[in-house]
């Protein structure tokens, strides 16, 4: 029996249909989107084309939909379950800037009983240059770039967009929900509009080998289970690299949990596109306050974060690790290991239990438990020091740092060591929420159970704050911590609180409650 009669033996009469002969690849699993009607010419518009060779390979039960050299200009492509896209080296799949009435996929309906309480792009997939929903074993894969450079960013800030949100327009690069089995794979994205990648209640899904270099998120990992993060390079100037979410978007909370990020590079200070060309172009000087490029875990959090480990990684100009939970949701068993970290904005390490509680009526404040931090050094950090900060009922507990080293600029005010920072309990979660900060290495205030070993905190110039500063604090361990000169530890309301093998500090022990500067 020839190949083309095998194939459309046992009664497929709907592939036969829609598959021209000369579809077919030497790879009988691959078919060729231009041999379904796409030119690649940069000009005419492929998207017809493209979908039309997706249903052809999900029809026949599955297969490769391959992109040749070339430049695919697109709106909307549907994926299929079983269908992998294959960017060959030299193939760019182009977002396409709407012309009239050609456009993307409008946005599907959300129920307004939970619009709210999640931004107008996490509820939302179809209005994307590549979506998915319900879907199983799909991968986008190959040396190719993906390229929105028709996507909006979906703050309003496009010159072209009148409404970012509108009918027509797209504001993600690739949106997945609701799938399992998903691998994305090698290929570069550039200008991923307001997500790079949005994956929502997602499982089994591996991200490997990535270059993002983008114009707000890189990846947002929303209410997903079992995710492999590994050897991407991110570059986010105007927002978040890697961001583990737990929104409200599948209409109930879900945790993000059994997620690692590993060997990855994240910053955010390159002008975008010049990580993916190899020119490397810093921001201007100016662009520094306004750095993002980080490794998030929030802000949305109504389901949780769970079993978590990002390690091996480097972060360069951006705003250091977050983990934070405000909507009413756990956040556990997280690790962070072997992390170097230079030219730190608001802090390397933010730790943030807040009640924003953006979510359903009646729902508890959350919990941030049991974080251990090891083999981290970062130089080079701007003032704010890191923060670990609880509610006046609600502490953090059980966080451990150990074997690290946290650099910053110094040369603060004599006026910055007396501040008292406000609680701030409402307030979006931020390192900068308090405001300036009394002490040069750490910020901690609500915790229970601290535990600090060989770590040390140093200064570039002389800084008249205290390394760390604890407020209403109980159970604080420092073993072996060096820090500059002065004073060490301003302590108020701490309880249960001791220190062994600190420079320029005796060994004791207070029970406490302690006010005391040693």
């Amino acid at each position: 029996m020839q190949r083309r009669d095998l194939l459309l033996s046992g009664g497929a009469a709907a592939l036969a249909a829609i598959l021209p002969t000369s579809a077919f690849a030497a790879d009988v699993g691959w078919l060729d989107v231009r041999q379904f009607g796409a030119r690649g010419d940069g000009r005419t518009i492929d998207t017809n084309a493209i979908n039309r060779a997706i249903a052809a390979a999900a029809a026949r039960g599955g297969g490769t939909v391959h992109f040749p050299a070339g430049t695919y200009p697109s709106y909307t492509i549907r994926l299929m379950s079983a269908v992998t896209l294959h960017l060959d080296s030299g193939a760019v799949l182009l977002a396409a800037t709407p012309q009239g009435s050609a456009g993307y996929d409008v946005a599907e309906p959300i129920d307004p009983a939970y619009e709210k309480f999640q931004d107008f792009g996490h509820g939302h997939w179809r209005n994307s240059l590549i979506w998915g929903e319900g879907l199983h074993d799909i991968a986008i894969i190959g040396g190719g770039l993906i390229w929105g450079k028709g996507l909006g960013r979906g703050d309003g800030k496009d010159g072209w967009l009148k409404d970012a949100n509108g009918p027509g327009t797209g504001n993600k690069a690739i949106a997945l929900k609701s799938c399992h089995n998903v691998l994305l794979r090698d290929f570069k994205l550039l200008e991923g509009g307001w997500f790079g990648v949005l994956a929502t209640g997602v499982d089994n899904l591996t991200i490997d080998n990535l270059t993002v270099d983008t114009n707000r998120d890189g990846m947002d990992i929303d209410c997903c289970r079992n995710v492999r993060i590994s050897n991407c390079t991110v570059n986010s100037p105007y927002d978040d690299g890697i961001c583990p979410k737990s929104s409200f978007a599948l209409g109930y909370p879900r945790a993000t949990e059994n997620l690692t990020i590993t060997n990855c590079y994240v910053t955010g200070n390159y002008q975008v596109g010049s990580v993916i060309d190899g020119s490397w172009k810093k921001m201007p000087a100016d662009f520094a306050k306004t750095i993002h490029g980080r490794i998030k875990c929030g802000t949305e959090s109504n389901g949780g974060f769970r079993n978590i480990t990002i390690s091996n990684c480097v972060i360069e100009d951006s705003r250091g690790i977050a983990l934070e939970t405000v909507d009413g949701a756990v956040i556990e068993d997280i690790t962070i290991i072997n992390i170097a970290m230079r030219g730190t904005v608001d802090g390397p390490l933010f730790l943030r239990l807040g009640k924003r509680m953006r979510g359903p009526a009646g729902a508890a404040i959350g919990t941030l438990r049991r974080v251990l931090i090891q083999n981290v050094s970062s130089s080079g950090a701007n003032l704010l020091p890191s923060v670990i900060a609880g509610l006046p009922d609600h502490p953090i507990e059980d966080v451990q740092i150990s074997d690290c080293h946290f650099q910053h600029i110094g040369g603060a005010p004599a006026a910055m060591a007396a501040i008292v920072p406000p609680e701030n309990e409402l307030g979006y979660p931020e390192a900068t929420m308090f405001g300036d900060l009394p002490a040069t290495g750490f910020f901690v205030r609500h915790v229970r159970g601290l535990r600090m070993s060989n770590v040390e905190v140093a200064t570039i110039a002389p800084d008249p704050r205290p390394a760390f500063r604890l407020e209403d604090v109980a159970d604080a361990d420092f073993l072996a911590v060096r820090t500059p000169k002065g004073r060490v530890f301003s302590l108020d309301r701490v309880s249960g609180f001791t220190t062994t093998a600190t420079h320029g500090v005796r060994d004791q022990a207070l029970a406490g409650p302690a006010n005391v500067t040693l």
